[in-house]
């Protein structure tokens, strides 16, 4: 391993470290856009939306480091965009984003009411192939994945059409990926909800990315107590103590996810 990629990797977890520690004020707009729709009711929840947040405000992060330029000169990829909550935080930044989602499912852009997508004007490419892209080769600087790996019919296929999509040294963010050890997982199979029926292990992962010729640049687990449903009157303390567990005692591997941040090779 050389010593830019040491480098390159202590950075990208102290900057993980910082972003995920930060105390971000709540997006009113964003539950202006969502108001009382029962399937976006996590987004008015701060314990549940200040994890969108404070995760978008850590892509930033990355993609200024990573790229040394100006935010709208980096093309990214919201792949699977779903509600659009991530795709508008990120244009909200400055950030240049494409949306993009499959017809057909029940989760997608396609399939279920979409406030936010209608009401901030977002654009959102239809994905016609369970896993080609209608992208050209090299056309994005970053790829995001949040929640959309897991539920792809073919998650080495897809892996690869993204590779193909990004530029050298493109990166690939996956967030929210079930982990196959997680409490939360497995008590929502035994009540008989297998919305997240294939989970991963951090060996699947690296087998994934070696096959399709990505580096890890990251690694992590995150999220061991459920959040979305659940209001905290002290949401910022109960987040910082839930990191704290997931960093530093074996209750990580009973972590809700585990994430990555993943070089083009």
């Amino acid at each position: 391993m050389s010593r830019n990629s040491i480098d390159n990797r202590k950075k990208m977890v102290a900057l993980r470290h910082t972003h995920f520690q930060q105390h971000l004020p709540i997006n009113q707009q964003l539950i202006d856009l969502v108001g009382d729709i029962d399937s976006h009711a996590f987004l008015r929840n701060p314990a549940s939306q200040n994890i969108f947040l404070y995760l978008t405000e850590y892509v930033r992060a990355i993609l200024e480091y990573w790229f040394g330029a100006s935010l709208d000169k980096i093309r990214v990829l919201d792949w699977g965009c779903g509600k659009g909550h991530i795709s508008f935080l990120m244009r909200e930044m400055g950030i240049e984003i494409t949306s993009c989602d499959v017809r057909g499912a029940d989760d997608s852009a396609f399939g279920q009411i979409t406030p936010i997508i209608e009401k901030a004007s977002l654009k959102v490419v239809t994905l016609e192939h369970p896993y080609l892209l209608p992208f050209s080769d090299a056309s994005f600087d970053v790829v995001l994945s949040f929640g959309v790996l897991e539920h792809v019919p073919n998650d080495l296929a897809s892996l690869a059409e993204i590779h193909r999509v990004l530029k050298p040294s493109g990166l690939l963010l996956c967030f929210f990926l079930p982990y196959y050890l997680s409490w939360t997982q497995h008590l929502a199979h035994l009540r008989g909800d297998f919305y997240h029926d294939r989970l991963y292990s951090k060996k699947m992962v690296k087998h994934l990315l070696k096959q399709t010729n990505f580096e890890l640049l990251d690694l992590w687990h995150r999220q061991l107590l459920p959040k979305n449903r659940v209001s905290y009157a002290k949401y910022h303390i109960f987040e910082s103590v839930d990191q704290w567990l997931t960093k530093n005692t074996p209750l990580k591997y009973t972590a809700t996810n585990i994430e990555f941040v993943a070089v083009k090779s």
